[in-house]
């Protein structure tokens, strides 16, 4: 008796579910605002330059830039570094795993173009840590 009703019950609760997946979408869905009205409200765009966020995380970004640029540099015994990957394509043509050498040949590639990008970004960092301090850490009390 027990597993008959819940079968029934499991069936009646399968029809509820088809009878409201077949009826549409709900009512309150047509009362929805359109989507174009709350994009407008955001394209003005941001109201700063985000001085003051920038100011306050310049420390810790020049010593992440500081610490790549060392790591890159390294020699052959330091994970990251130009010359340990080198050594790992060497080592890759010396047992002919062609694949894995042209692959960590890419890898060198992008490594090497990486290097001259980060060295421009700590001389800017340096300029903004600069500004940043003449500037009262970019708070609008500096504009005024």
């Amino acid at each position: 008796m027990r597993g008959r009703r819940t079968t029934m019950t499991a069936a009646l609760a399968a029809l509820a579910l088809a009878g409201s997946v077949a009826a549409g979408a709900p009512a309150y869905a047509a009362e929805t605002t359109a989507p174009a009205a709350t994009a407008t409200a955001h394209a003005k765009g941001p109201k700063g330059d985000g001085a003051k966020a920038l100011c306050r995380r310049v420390p810790k970004l020049e010593k992440r830039i500081e610490k790549r640029i060392t790591r890159m540099e390294a020699g052959a015994g330091t994970r990251g570094s130009i010359t340990y990957l080198e050594q790992r394509i060497a080592n890759a043509k010396k047992t002919d795993h062609q694949a894995i050498a042209t692959f960590l040949g890419d890898r060198l590639t992008t490594r090497k173009a990486l290097l001259p990008l980060l060295k421009q970004k700590q001389t800017d960092l340096k300029a903004v840590a600069t500004w940043c301090g003449t500037h009262h850490n970019g708070t609008s009390a500096a504009a005024s």
